[in-house]
């Protein structure tokens, strides 16, 4: 990259080091909570709803986020949206400072930082397309691949470090510290461009949010797409929520294979992000999107279901999650080429809405399906087949779930495979 390449993205590249920083902040604090409230309760099922908590937003609210993001201005939005998810944190040190935390507490303040981040997430999506010059879209997608990468490898271990020394208000105040560092260089240093104004008369809230579910349903190569990932994340909240009560309860599991498995994850995400960022455009970017998916689903889920040492599930996570930053990658490039500036808003809530509704669902699933379902199923039985595959005792159901799970992802590639076939080597359309 020469001067003037570096020159003409240092705006974006300050935004994207100041609020990763701030995002791993956010991440030590809500793995914290996690591990507060499964000591608590010690439910798979109490614990997904968190998340469950957290993605319900985009269900409800993501379609009508964007069409307010197209008409708000940009930088405020994001503003804004941060300040109250970091009223929210401060709410939770407070409830702990004074003995009253309860789950109920944590899934009311987990639905409002969700609430902050649906309409913010739009808002910032445009604002990397209108800092970022056409040409650097893959290698600007690689780096927030890069930086999510980098938050799943350090954000368990750093957090569990300060939780160690100082208790939950050290991982508190350092996810203020760095909120603070991203507010303050947003609100002084970065000028965000203005996006195209339409030439047709504002419509209202209701009107915007439908024209950007019209202008998908004219783009069938992004709806194949949106419904793809769809599918995936249902799958993969599914495996998200069922991944502690397996690691944490199998024979040769517990919290520091569970944290070993978590951080050969971000290693794994973090070599497919730099080389998300390093390779060159490929030529057919469906196909690789396909590819990429199905060595994820059809290695990770079936090593964590048959697998039986730290090694094989490190294994998993290295095949599984290394493909996903070039995946996202090349969907993104689809994504900010094929739909013009002044529409990415409505678009990519509507997007939001549609791709994203599977994770509570998954979250939800995983958690029923552990605790009430296959673990009494292995619990009951006294050997056979289903035992020779996935062992006895607490965690097999877990095993019986990531088998149930690999063929369910196997099944989704290769369906949509099919019926992106003549899409590939399709891209612009803006």
């Amino acid at each position: 990259m020469n001067k003037l390449n570096i020159k003409s993205l240092r705006p974006y590249l300050l935004l994207w080091s100041t609020q990763s920083l701030s995002a791993l902040g956010s991440s030590m604090t809500g793995y914290a909570l996690v591990l507060w409230l499964y000591r608590e309760s010690g439910s798979a099922l109490e614990t997904a709803l968190l998340s469950v908590c957290s993605y319900a937003p985009y269900v409800l609210m993501s379609i009508f986020a964007g069409a307010l993001s197209d008409l708000w201005d940009k930088k405020r939005t994001m503003l804004i949206c941060d300040l109250l998810a970091a009223v929210s944190t401060v709410g939770v040190l407070v409830l702990l400072k004074t003995g009253q935390l309860s789950p109920w507490h944590m899934y009311l303040l987990n639905a409002v930082s969700g609430l902050m981040n649906t309409v913010q997430q739009p808002a910032s999506e445009v604002a990397a397309t209108l800092l970022v010059p056409k040409e650097h879209y893959q290698r600007t997608s690689g780096l927030r691949s890069l930086s999510g990468s980098l938050n799943t490898l350090l954000h368990p271990v750093l957090a569990s470090a300060l939780f160690a020394f100082s208790g939950m208000d050290l991982v508190i105040a350092v996810d203020l510290a760095t909120f603070s560092l991203a507010f303050l260089t947003l609100l002084f240093f970065i000028r965000i461009p203005k996006a195209p104004e339409s030439e047709r008369p504002r419509e209202s809230l209701l009107a915007s949010a439908g024209e950007g579910l019209r202008w998908l349903r004219g783009d069938p190569l992004i709806m194949y797409l949106i419904f793809f990932l769809a599918c995936i994340n249902l799958v993969a909240s599914a495996y998200n929520a069922a991944l502690p009560a397996l690691l944490l309860s199998r024979e040769n599991g517990g919290e520091t294979v569970f944290g070993l498995v978590n951080a050969t994850v971000g290693a794994a995400s973090l070599i497919g992000s730099a080389a998300a960022s390093l390779l060159p455009a490929s030529k057919d970017r469906v196909r690789a999107i396909c590819l990429c998916l199905f060595l994820a689903m059809s290695t990770e889920n079936f090593l964590l279901a048959f697998g039986r040492t730290p090694a094989l599930w490190c294994l998993g996570a290295v095949l599984g999650w290394l493909p996903i930053p070039l995946m996202n990658a090349h969907m993104d490039v689809i994504f900010r080429t094929r739909i013009p500036a002044g529409m990415q808003g409505r678009v990519f809530s509507c997007r939001n809405t549609l791709q994203f509704f599977t994770i509570p669902v998954g979250y939800l699933l995983g958690g029923v399906l552990v605790d009430q379902v296959f673990e009494p199923l292995m619990s009951a039985q006294a050997g056979g087949l289903l035992v020779s595959l996935f062992g006895s005792g607490k965690g097999s159901g877990a095993a019986l779930l990531f088998f149930v799970l690999g063929l369910s992802g196997v099944a989704v590639c290769l369906v949509f495979y099919r019926l992106l076939r003549r899409f590939r080597g399709a891209l612009p359309r803006a």
